[in-house]
């Protein structure tokens, strides 16, 4: 496996398909940067699901999050895109995501964003 940042997510089978359990993960260490000012943002990335068949494999995810580093995005857009992500490649029956972004020009910004298996959004996404 690479030690890069990479977009390319991995995956191994559940150990445990047949129980729901959920698996979290705290990223305290995430950046990207305004894509209006190129200034960096820093936020804690707090990732909660149930896996169905597959797990996400943790040094990959790590790569995942780092290829954000010098990419310009808004809290919105990347929160989502990384569930949107996350839940293409995992397939999970929950997932959550929360971006807690640190305070910049006075402002802290928390976007949560979730997936249930068998809800659909309007955006046709999965």
């Amino acid at each position: 496996m690479s030690t890069k940042p990479s977009k390319n997510l991995e995956t191994f089978p559940n150990p445990c398909p047949d129980r729901d359990y959920e698996i979290a993960f705290d990223c305290p260490e995430f950046t990207c940067v305004c894509p209006r000012t190129w200034q960096p943002d820093f936020a804690t990335l707090r990732i909660r699901y149930v896996p169905d068949k597959l797990c996400v494999e943790l040094k990959s995810l790590k790569l995942y999050l780092w290829s954000y580093r010098n990419e310009g995005h808004f809290h919105e857009e990347v929160t989502n895109l990384i569930l949107d992500d996350l839940v293409k490649t995992t397939r999970p029956r929950r997932m959550s995501m929360e971006g807690d972004f640190y305070i910049r020009g006075g402002i802290h910004t928390v976007v949560r964003a979730s997936y249930e298996k068998g809800k659909s959004r309007s955006s046709g996404k999965p």
